[in-house]
């Protein structure tokens, strides 16, 4: 995107995954792995899984896309999955899925549980699906208290929109008192600066599609983005921009002493904040915790973009965040489950072939 200065270079953040003899992270994977987490907020692991098991991963998630009556989620984008721009839908708590879910603990415990206790909740196992025309999410954090997973089933192109991270954005302890105490203040600033380019790219764009033969707007949809008194925090809605009732980004953010502030510490903000735009190869699995700034972006390619996504509760939270930010199917909601239940299952049930159908 030429509005933000963005890298695709996430070497810093990438450890290669190793397996010990158990079929496990092996302890200096895990030490290396925890390290970057604690650092940066986020690890991309690359070839923790094999090409079979992203495939087998990958059936899974394309039974539920085809399947009509799949649970779709609105917390990413309400308007973008309305006009099929995107397609986040949760998986069912079948045995496939939960086998899957339950390898990748399995095999992650040595990362997961430096975070995760084992009576923490699964929150939701998800499919999220971009197409082009979708629209770039403004810079966010999800609920605190949650380890996040995101799994590359294919190799995912730049244009394609791997999330986008601002490293060590995270909060924990003292967080706040780094950049000379002025830390959360300064992230706010840089989340402010980055949002006001976003909404500018949304809005071109969307300008542009209107004569876009390869991804034309629908009826109604330009209106439904811009015009719209429909609730959508990640769209370039004037109205509600106008309004202030954006909780992303709206009018009221841009104070005359934010916009002084922008202006007299925007040196200092380039030089501590980067956005990184994670591309990850095909059996790579991305891990960040969930109170990072970051971004789903657009799809820019005719491809659709397809992610894996867990996430699992590090402390407790309240209802209505969990709802509010996260998509638990039905079948997980009336049969709950922890981290804990994953790690006991044996471990023929998480690689079983698929039966079931959706």
């Amino acid at each position: 995107m030429s509005e933000l200065k963005v890298s695709n270079d996430t070497s810093a953040y990438e450890v290669p995954a190793v397996l010990d003899e158990r079929g496990v992270l092996s302890r200096q994977c895990v030490r290396q792995a925890i390290k970057t987490m604690d650092t940066h907020g986020l690890v991309v692991l690359t070839n923790l899984l094999t090409d079979d098991e992203a495939a087998h991963c990958l059936d899974l998630m394309r039974q539920t896309i085809d399947d009509p009556a799949r649970v779709r989620g609105s917390f990413a984008s309400e308007t973008d999955n309305r006009y099929v721009r995107r397609d986040f839908c949760s998986l069912p708590s079948i045995p496939p899925v939960i086998g899957f879910a339950a390898t990748l603990c399995q095999r992650l415990e040595g990362v997961l549980s430096e975070y995760c206790g084992r009576t923490r909740s699964l929150l939701e196992i998800t499919t999220l699906t971009s197409y082009l025309g979708s629209s770039h999410q403004y810079i966010h954090r999800d609920p605190y208290g949650v380890i996040s997973l995101f799994a590359a089933l294919e190799d995912v192109s730049e244009q394609q929109g791997g999330t986008v991270f601002v490293p060590g954005t995270h909060m924990y302890g003292g967080a706040d008192r780094k950049h000379g105490r002025k830390a959360y203040e300064l992230m706010e600033l840089f989340r402010i600066k980055c949002n006001f380019r976003i909404l500018r790219h949304n809005i071109k764009k969307l300008w542009n599609m209107r004569r876009d033969k390869q991804a034309p707007l629908a009826p109604g949809e330009f209106r439904d983005r811009v015009f719209s008194l429909k609730m959508d925090h990640h769209q370039p809605n004037l109205l509600r921009f106008l309004s202030g009732k954006n909780s992303q980004f709206s009018i009221r953010m841009l104070s005359p002493r934010t916009l002084w502030k922008l202006f007299r510490n925007r040196q200092e903000l380039n030089d501590l904040f980067h956005l990184v735009q994670t591309a990850p190869r095909k059996g790579s699995i991305i891990l960040y915790r969930s109170d990072l700034l970051h971004a789903g972006p657009d799809n820019r390619s005719k491809e659709p973009r397809q992610f894996f996504s867990m996430s699992i509760a590090r402390d407790i939270l309240e209802p209505e965040l969990w709802y509010a930010g996260y998509a638990p199917h039905p079948t997980l909601i009336a049969e709950p489950r922890s981290y804990g239940d994953f790690l006991k299952m044996p471990p023929e049930k998480t690689v079983r072939v698929p039966e079931a159908t959706f």
